[in-house]
């Protein structure tokens, strides 16, 4: 039984969609605390030979990334999740926790969506439906770098928080502790129809900051969409 070396417990399998900024930095972090990670694009395996030979992660098709997954994450851009494979969850481990790292960006790439502008529904409940599986909403604002760079032990003054927003508290409880291995605090910040609160132009997107500046950065925010970020 493989063991992470945080805590000496067993090894979690976690499956990550998506490869770019976020998913990379994801699979150098979990690796390099002793979880099995596989790691998918939407160009195939072959295509991230070096991530995996990098990091010891296994690069697999997207269709195979969450099979037996305790945790899968799913860092696509929001267009694309559509065209993610039918059926890309069935095959996880009973109550997997799935993160969703996905934004909204309408104006710079994702086109406009209208179940998200004339419905109103947030950014993860729209993946939530396309995925058919509950979602919680973590590491959207966070920078890339930061994953490699700024996590830090518990207690370190510097040590940054991140908003968490979910409905299944089992699977919120087992992100918080993932991200806390990772070396960040994080804030509970409501269910999935709270998640607005940490959306692209909100006070605590890119936050870079403790818990009690996160908090005050979700009270603060204001549920109308900013003109940067509307279709």
């Amino acid at each position: 039984m493989r063991v992470h070396q945080s805590s000496g417990r067993p090894a979690m399998k976690i499956g990550i969609i998506g490869a770019g900024n976020i998913g990379g930095n994801l699979t150098r972090r979990l690796t390099a605390l002793g979880h099995d990670v596989s790691v998918a694009n939407s160009r195939g395996p072959e295509t991230l030979r070096e991530l995996a030979e990098e990091t010891g992660a296994t690069a697999v098709r997207a269709e195979d990334a969450a099979k037996g997954a305790e945790v899968v994450v799913v860092t696509v851009p929001l267009k694309a999740v559509p065209d993610l494979p039918a059926g890309l969850l069935d095959g996880v481990a009973e109550g997997a926790a799935v993160i969703d790292t996905g934004n909204y960006y309408p104006q710079q790439r994702d086109g406009r969506i209208a179940a998200i502008e004339d419905e109103g529904l947030t950014e993860s409940r729209w993946t939530e439906q396309h995925l058919g599986h509950p979602v919680i909403k973590a590491f959207n604002g966070t920078y890339a770098q930061d994953i490699l760079d700024r996590h830090r032990p518990a207690g370190d003054p510097d040590r940054m928080a991140l908003p968490v927003a979910g409905d299944d508290e089992a699977a919120k409880r087992k992100v918080r502790a993932l991200i806390d291995e990772l070396g960040f605090d994080t804030v509970d910040a409501g269910a999935v129809a709270d998640s607005w609160r940490q959306q692209p132009g909100t006070p605590v997107y890119g936050l870079r900051a403790g818990t009690a500046a996160v908090e005050k950065a979700l009270a603060d925010a204001s549920p109308e969409r900013p003109a940067d970020f509307r279709g």
